[in-house]
């Protein structure tokens, strides 16, 4: 049985959703104007962080663009479906089909390796990491 707190988290999530999906849809991340805040990371430094480019990725994806959506943030994208995955496999749910996959990617040394080496990749200026890079 769910507990109060984890009733009011998943109505804020299943509010959070639709209300993202619609702002994704009806504003453009790529124009001047839009409601979305920049990368601060970006601003401050001049280098991209891991998760920018995840805003137009989101805008792209909402719009079925999905080779655009995985252009702006790879890693991102990749982890928008494993994330769920993992919450769920966190839960309790473990079809045997997925074993495999999850016993990977649960493991937190996988994550401190890929992510900063991901970070340090997409800011590289040579082909092919200038790929990882959004835009």
């Amino acid at each position: 049985m769910l507990g109060t707190r984890h009733r009011f988290a998943l109505a804020g999530i299943a509010l959070a959703i639709p209300v993202g999906i619609w702002l994704l849809w009806t504003f453009d991340p790529n124009v001047e104007g839009n409601p979305f805040p920049p990368c601060m990371f970006l601003a401050f430094t001049g280098y991209y962080c891991i998760g920018c480019g995840l805003t137009r990725a989101l805008h792209a994806l909402v719009h079925g663009d999905l080779l655009r959506a995985f252009s702006m943030n790879p890693l991102g994208l990749t982890a928008l479906a494993l994330v769920p995955l993992m919450a769920l496999w966190s839960a309790g749910w473990d079809p045997r089909w997925l074993q495999p996959l999850m016993k990977v990617v649960m493991e937190p040394k996988l994550w401190l390796v890929v992510l900063p080496l991901y970070w340090i990749a997409r800011n590289l200026p040579w082909y092919p990491f200038t790929l990882l890079a959004p835009g």
